[in-house]
């Protein structure tokens, strides 16, 4: 039996990079998909790929939120939410606006809220429990030059998964919450970062020379993490983070010549 067989997701920021990914692991292994974004091309794409509905959906504009869950509940019932919509903004925070600042912090922090607002009610209707998994960064871990305001985010992100973990776990209501912190990875994000430049951010050069593998993580490496916390494989599971991160927070490493 798949791993997801009949059960129901919604997938934010799912037209592409993890949230595409995801959306393809999650629908191998037997879930109806629920996919929003503000990218309607890709969205709607994927969407019919997989036979799964889309929604376009700005994740910080609470109007829309009852809609998106009741398009999961129209497939069945709730099961999974992916809270995975988010932007990066590279730079001091000396330096940056607090337009800037407000709108990452929006997307990251007020959007993984709202899923939650919205989806462990719907959860709760269906009785049978739910997993939301919550996409923060190794960012949400430590500290990093340049990233100020995104690590901020990414932090609050970690501890909100946290408490929500508990606060589901007062309330026995089955549903468990998780936190994932993906390292350096190739995903789309990275065309989109400011690097003070015309040339765009490249993850390879990045992760050879600060990631102790060597190498950037693929898209699917995350969603492989994200259908483990989904599934019952991680029944235990709840107020976790699990890091894939290629050992960056391990440590440093030298590489060694021959």
């Amino acid at each position: 039996m798949a791993l997801l067989d009949g059960k129901v997701g919604i997938i934010t920021g799912g037209a592409s990079g993890i949230g595409a990914a995801t959306a393809r692991v999650f629908a191998r292994e037997g879930a109806k998909v629920v996919l929003t974004d503000i990218d309607d091309a890709g969205g709607s794409a994927l969407a019919e790929e997989l036979g799964g509905t889309y929604l376009h959906h700005d994740v910080t504009e609470e109007d829309g939120w009852p809609a998106v869950i009741a398009a999961a509940e129209r497939l069945g019932r709730l099961d999974i939410m992916v809270a995975n919509a988010g932007i990066g903004i590279m730079g001091s925070a000396i330096d940056m606006s607090l337009k800037d600042w407000r709108r990452q912090m929006a997307i990251n922090v007020d959007g993984v809220f709202l899923s939650v607002k919205y989806c462990i009610p719907a959860m709760r209707r269906a009785g049978n429990g739910g997993s939301i998994i919550m996409l923060s960064s190794v960012a949400g871990l430590r500290g990093s030059a340049g990233l100020a305001g995104y690590s901020a985010t990414k932090g609050a992100v970690r501890m909100f998964a946290k408490s929500m973990a508990l606060e589901c776990a007062q309330a026995g209501d089955g549903v468990r919450v998780n936190s994932v912190h993906p390292g350096v990875i190739a995903t789309p994000i990275w065309t989109k970062l400011p690097t003070g430049s015309n040339q765009p951010a490249d993850p390879y050069a990045i992760a050879e020379a600060i990631v102790p593998l060597g190498k950037a993580g693929e898209a699917s490496e995350i969603a492989d993490g994200i259908l483990y916390l989904a599934s019952g494989l991680s029944s235990h599971v709840t107020g976790s983070e699990l890091v894939i991160d290629g050992g960056m927070t391990a440590g440093r490493i030298t590489r060694l010549a021959g």
